[in-house]
């Protein structure tokens, strides 16, 4: 990733079909590389097999540590997910690089082998989650609240588990830009001639992947054909309106970035940051491509802080983790089940992004077509 929605009850029935962000000096590894109290963080898949939770929180106190990377303090709200973590469970947390892709958290895993800088932790684009499952990089872990997520939205062993999600969305400056664009069509427009950015590259960040592939959609393409959302970007940047640089909240402040290809949760997330600068940022769901995807959690099978690791992974997906995310206007993954036990964030999922309709979902079969496609065919169409 690079720092670079409809109301509850649509929200329900949406989230219900789903189906599917470096080197360091080597250095040893965590304390519960080895059993503690005969339990092996390293291969446990669930908290019951620390003992329950209270053993899991004691493993977890005592490395002390969770190294993460790829999560920017203004992504879905993990600044503030961070340090509730923190304030819970007393463990420090080591965040590097914020702004990396999830193409960079897939290499930070394989290059940091053996090393106490490793990723304990990765939250990837979906198509990465899948990738990396199939590479062998990821532990199983089944969290307290597993059986609560539906299927498609995890893989069965807990390999990889979707976190939270959103749709993307066309951020502007309506203080810059005198009408906003609704819609890919209206990227075209010449008004906007230089002023149409991405959140990273698509071939290795998912919020640019999931534009492209909105693009696709908008144009004649589909979940099995990504190659009209490519056409679309070579379009924008033969018109002279395609801006390389990537979105973040200080290139919108410095007006670098007056329309911006993101996710809704990023982009309703910048809105009241760039009320206070003085900035009017507008949130749109494009009306000609909608496209709705999950995020991913997965845990490095050689965390050099398992236990802290597997904790992380139940924060997240407990009522508290995941009435952050929504907090920061993302739609966590239980976003269903908790509005039918009650324990929703009623104010925050009331102010989500709207949207209308019933979107669908590529299967992980498109997603690796398409992520192929992208990165034979993206480099030559923008450079081109």
């Amino acid at each position: 990733m690079f720092t670079p929605r409809a109301r509850v009850a649509g929200l329900v029935a949406a989230l219900t079909v789903v189906t599917a962000a470096c080197g360091a000096a080597p250095g040893t590894q965590g304390t519960t590389n080895a059993s503690q109290g005969g339990v092996n963080a390293r291969t446990a898949t669930s908290a019951a097999d620390f003992g329950g939770m209270d053993k899991l929180v004691e493993a977890a106190k005592k490395e002390g540590n969770l190294h993460v990377i790829a999560l920017p303090p203004d992504w879905a709200n993990y600044g503030e997910i961070i340090k509730g973590f923190t304030a819970k469970y007393g463990i420090k947390i080591e965040s590097e690089d914020p702004d990396a892709a999830s193409a960079d958290e897939i290499t930070a895993v394989k290059t940091r082998k053996g090393q106490d800088r490793a990723p304990d932790v990765l939250d990837l684009g979906q198509s990465f989650a899948i990738s990396g499952a199939k590479e062998g990089l990821f532990a199983p872990y089944k969290v307290a609240t597993f059986d609560k997520i539906p299927e498609g939205q995890k893989e069965p062993t807990g390999l990889w588990t979707n976190d939270y999600g959103g749709y993307v969305s066309i951020g502007c400056d309506a203080k810059k830009i005198s009408t906003c664009p609704m819609s890919f069509a209206d990227l075209l427009k010449p008004e906007y001639k230089g002023k149409v950015a991405m959140n990273g590259n698509p071939t290795k960040a998912g919020s640019a992947f999931a534009g492209v592939y909105a693009a696709a959609i908008a144009n004649g393409g589909s979940f099995d054909d990504i190659q009209p959302g490519i056409d679309f970007f070579k379009k924008l940047k033969d018109a002279g309106n395609y801006n390389p640089v990537e979105t973040t909240p200080a290139t919108i402040e410095k007006g670098e970035t007056q329309i911006s290809i993101d996710w809704d949760y990023n982009n309703a997330a910048y809105a009241p940051q760039m009320t206070a600068k003085g900035i009017d940022w507008k949130v749109n769901v494009p009306t000609d491509g909608k496209y709705f995807q999950m995020y991913a959690q997965a845990i490095n099978k050689d965390a050099p802080h398992p236990a802290a690791a597997r904790l992380w992974q139940e924060y997240l997906y407990s009522a508290e983790g995941q009435n952050l995310y929504l907090k920061g206007f993302a739609r966590p993954v239980l976003l269903p089940a908790m509005t039918a036990d009650g324990s929703v964030d009623k104010t925050a999922a009331e102010a989500l992004p709207k949207v209308e309709g019933t979107p669908t979902f590529p299967t992980p079969e498109q997603q690796d077509a398409a992520k192929a496609k992208l990165a034979s065919g993206w480099d030559a169409a923008i450079s081109g």
